[in-house]
């Protein structure tokens, strides 16, 4: 249908049928659900009536697949009186079935075409399920490592997010949403800096400079934006003052204003009614009129629209021209998913069979898992030889919960499990397991089985790390290190004087404390997904050299949260040549720098950094310069080196971060070959925000760093002046 037609359609709608458009519900609610008629709980507050129900706009959690979905829009057209489809939306963050490592660890692959992919598999499974659009990629800043949704975040670099935000809607997307069945919407959230929550407690309060908000965490959203994202899903939590949902200078002025945003506004969870105890509405009435006014289309859970919205019309409190652009956008969003043409779209159950958890599928993840995998210490006991009686202990040695948060399709017993990805690659008859201890819990017997068990072994493989629900939207943690139990059980494991391998499952950096020392070696597989197994497997006996490096940094403690590499210096910086034992900025009982900073990670072989050059000691904005090193490997592996290339500004019109990320390649090379790695610097990468919040350059003294990771790099300084 063209955009007069779809005028035309609106024309012909009741208000009432616009405005149940506006509102999103969950699969029990229709007529062909697998679930139908099961609604308690929240779901059972609602009390949505048949007639909405029939004009309903949008379903999420389709969960059952295509058979399912066609079931539900089937019932659906019978009812519709104008026969308009619904849009089935779900939270397909990391895979559909075929579960990709969680967003954080395909962060740390630095691997943009990885992503893309993992994010194209996604789409094919889900859309051959039913699905239209998903509620990913999730952009968020993110820089306090108690927050359980940093797992759902790509880091706390704003230019590798934006690079990342990118990949994935080009993986979801596609070029032709319309013609393309195996494409899904993608939904870029969540609106705005959700990840900047106080004291790393979910769904709390953001405070920010509009300055800061600019700089560091607006530009993954916009990136997603500029490469066509189709949606955006509001955040949380406050952006000055007030709740994202119901601000209108953020969504009106910023979103759609100065970005030029036109297409579907979705609340997050109840986002709407929470306006309430949030403390800017009233009653469900107002916090309807405050969604409404500040842009908000579809209202995802609760009611307060189709409560309240029409009496708002009537009154005249709210312009039904705004009702009339809400339901246009989300028209306009199925016309160009092709809905009106063919309502069922993608859906289709033997191709959904075909594709689900594939062979290809399943190698995509296991290569994407093993590239996403960091590791963080090697004493020489890495990797294995196959030769080695191992005694892998610990209770994710033989756990299928090695998916992740948001991976509620994925199934746990079709996840590869270490002990079985070891397994095949080595004489059964030289492994031996034993669990240990329970994830936060443990018997004295479990530890004694555990010990006797790893006595004959030669190398010992621990096996820890959280359980997914202890990660993930509402799993925030103030102790971030390892369950007590588990520290308990790699200090006896110590005491028998063999080389330990710790291999650690989670979402969230972690204070290392209680494992760091009593492992000669850590590797940090996060939550893998549904090839972990054979992944890690492929890491630990050398058949794959790990590459990955930490997009957020391991905090040495988790007192010094918020740590990240891009912060800013300070009058009184500790370790400046004129500093004082004392009155600097410091802790007296730990180091201000985090144990492992951004972009570390160690590799099987080694990689040398010949002396960097720049093309030229001054840049004007019509001449840029370039930065070049050769890079050698020379160690005795294959592997990938990423490259990294920051910028200081040392004197600007406000503070500065003392490194930024500006650009990043990834290499490989064989053992003794050499390559030359470039880096462009133009003018543009170096403005930022002002006082008065505009985006220029300052002229005057820069320094850049390349090197391995953001602490060990060499330094090239440079000028900028006017042309």
């Amino acid at each position: 249908m063209m955009n007069a037609n779809l005028q035309s359609l609106l024309q012909e709608m009741t208000l009432d049928e616009k405005i149940a458009q506006l509102m999103q519900l969950a699969t029990p609610f229709f007529e062909g659900s697998k679930d139908e008629g099961q609604i308690t709980g929240p779901l059972a507050s609602m009390k949505v009536s048949e007639a909405n129900i029939q004009n309903t706009g949008s379903v999420l959690g389709a969960s059952g697949g295509a058979k399912e979905a066609i079931s539900i829009q089937a019932a659906h057209l019978k009812k519709n009186r104008l026969r308009i489809p619904l849009l089935f939306m779900a939270d397909v963050i990391h895979g559909y079935k075929t579960i990709f490592p969680v967003p954080l660890a395909i962060g740390c692959s630095w691997d943009l075409d990885g992503a893309q992919e993992s994010a194209e598999i996604a789409a094919k499974e889900a859309a051959a399920s039913g699905v239209h659009v998903t509620f990913a990629p999730m952009v968020d800043l993110v820089r306090d490592p108690r927050w359980g949704r940093v797992m759902e975040s790509t880091g706390e670099d704003p230019f590798l997010n934006s690079e990342f935000a990118r990949a994935f809607v080009r993986g979801f997307q596609g070029n032709d949403l319309k013609n393309n069945k195996e494409a899904v919407a993608a939904c870029v959230k969540h609106f705005a800096a959700y990840g900047a929550a106080e004291g790393g407690r979910d769904y709390n309060t953001v405070n920010m400079s509009e300055r800061q908000l600019r700089e560091s965490y607006l530009p993954a959203y916009q990136a997603a934006l500029d490469e066509g994202c189709e949606m955006v899903m509001t955040a949380f939590n406050t952006v000055d003052g007030i709740p994202a949902t119901g601000n209108q200078a953020l969504m009106r002025g910023l979103l759609r204003g100065e970005w030029q945003f036109d297409g579907v506004l979705i609340s997050d969870w109840g986002a709407v009614k929470e306006l309430i105890p949030h403390g800017v509405a009233e009653d469900e009435k107002e916090a309807a009129l405050k969604a409404i006014q500040a842009g908000v289309d579809i209202e995802m859970m609760t009611s307060c629209y189709i409560d309240h919205l029409k009496e708002l019309v009537l009154s005249g409190k709210v312009d039904e021209a705004l009702i009339d652009e809400a339901v246009l956008r989300i028209l306009n969003l199925k016309d160009k998913l092709g809905l009106f043409e063919n309502p069922y779209r993608g859906a289709d159950e033997a191709l959904e069979k075909e594709l689900v958890l594939s062979d290809g599928h399943r190698k995509a993840s296991r290569e994407l898992a093993a590239k996403s995998s960091v590791l963080l210490k090697n004493n020489g006991v890495l990797p294995i030889q196959k030769d080695k009686k191992l005694a892998v202990i610990g209770p994710f040695a033989q756990s299928g919960d090695i998916l992740g948060p948001w991976s509620f399709l994925g199934s746990k017993e079709k996840a590869v499990q270490l002990y079985d990805g070891l397994k095949a690659k080595t004489d059964p008859s030289l492994l031996t397991t034993a669990l240990g201890c329970d994830i936060e819990s443990g018997t004295e017997e479990q530890i004694n089985e555990a010990l006797r068990t790893a006595e004959d072994a030669d190398l010992i493989i621990l096996a820890l790390g959280e359980a997914s629900e202890m990660s993930g939207e509402a799993g925030c943690r103030a102790d971030i290190r390892l369950p007590e139990v588990q520290l308990e059980l790699a200090a006896k494991v110590k005491l028998l004087g063999k080389p330990v391998v710790a291999v650690l499952f989670n979402g969230r950096p972690l204070d290392l404390h209680g494992i760091w020392d009593e492992a000669d070696a850590i590797l940090e597989a996060w939550y893998p997904g549904t090839e972990g197994g054979t992944a890690i497997a492929d890491l630990l006996f050398g058949d794959k050299n790990p590459s990955g490096k930490l997009t957020m940094s391991f905090p040495y403690s988790a007192g010094q949260v918020p740590v990240y590499y891009n912060h800013f210096n300070t009058g009184r910086p500790k370790g400046a040549p004129d500093a004082q034992e004392r009155y600097v900025s410091q802790y007296l009982d730990i180091p201000n720098e985090p144990l492992l900073p951004f972009g570390y990670g160690l590799s099987y072989t080694t990689f040398d950094y010949a002396e960097a050059k720049l093309s030229d000691a001054v840049l004007t904005p019509s001449k840029p310069i370039s930065l070049s090193v050769q890079i050698s490997n020379t160690g005795s592996y294959p592997g990938e080196e990423v490259v990294q290339l920051y910028i200081r500004d040392v004197s600007g019109e406000i503070v500065r971060p003392l490194k930024e990320l500006k650009g990043f390649k990834k290499i490989a090379l064989n053992p003794g070959e050499k390559a030359a790695v470039t880096f462009d610097i133009t003018e543009e990468q170096l403005r930022y925000y002002h006082s008065d919040l505009s985006f220029k350059s300052d002229a005057g003294k820069f320094i850049a760093y390349v090197g391995t990771n953001s602490h060990d790099c060499s330094a090239l300084p440079f000028e900028l002046t006017t042309d």
